[in-house]
């Protein structure tokens, strides 16, 4: 059976992609830590990093500084934050979101029910910041 993710990758379920190529996808998470945080996913349905290839946790980390870097240059961020977690899809993703202080990484301040104008315009407005950076082979319309 097809993960949640896999569902969004195929278009089942709508996403807010920032990211496409043929290995890896990113796109806006629906309960957001701060403004453009983003789960970058491998197309391949992997359930734990430990079982991915090397090859593939290099690509998903490479998309991850890039999209790290033009989150900070969009939101104007300090740094960029990573994590991989895993226990509320069963499918490797990374999580990726703009950072100011080690507050900005307490899960339990999620925002449950955001404004889906504001993800509509974070998602624009991280798009614009990787086709800035070179992206834009990448970088989907929407």
């Amino acid at each position: 059976m097809a993960t949640l993710f896999t569902k969004i990758i195929n278009g089942d379920i709508p996403g807010r992609f920032v990211w496409k190529d043929p290995d890896v996808v990113a796109f806006l998470t629906i309960e957001p830590l701060r403004d453009g945080h983003t789960l970058v996913v491998p197309r391949a349905e992997v359930d734990r990093w430990t079982d991915a290839d090397p090859d593939l946790l290099a690509r998903l980390t490479a998309v991850s500084a890039a999209v790290g870097s033009a989150q900070m240059e969009a939101f104007g961020a300090a740094r960029a934050g990573l994590t991989v977690m895993g226990f509320d899809v069963d499918h490797l993703h990374l999580h990726v979101w703009p950072v100011n202080s080690m507050a900005d990484y307490d899960f339990t301040t999620v925002e449950r029910h955001p404004d889906p104008a504001v993800l509509d315009a974070n998602a624009e407005k991280l798009r614009a910041a990787l086709r800035a950076a070179g992206h834009g082979e990448s970088v989907p319309n929407s």
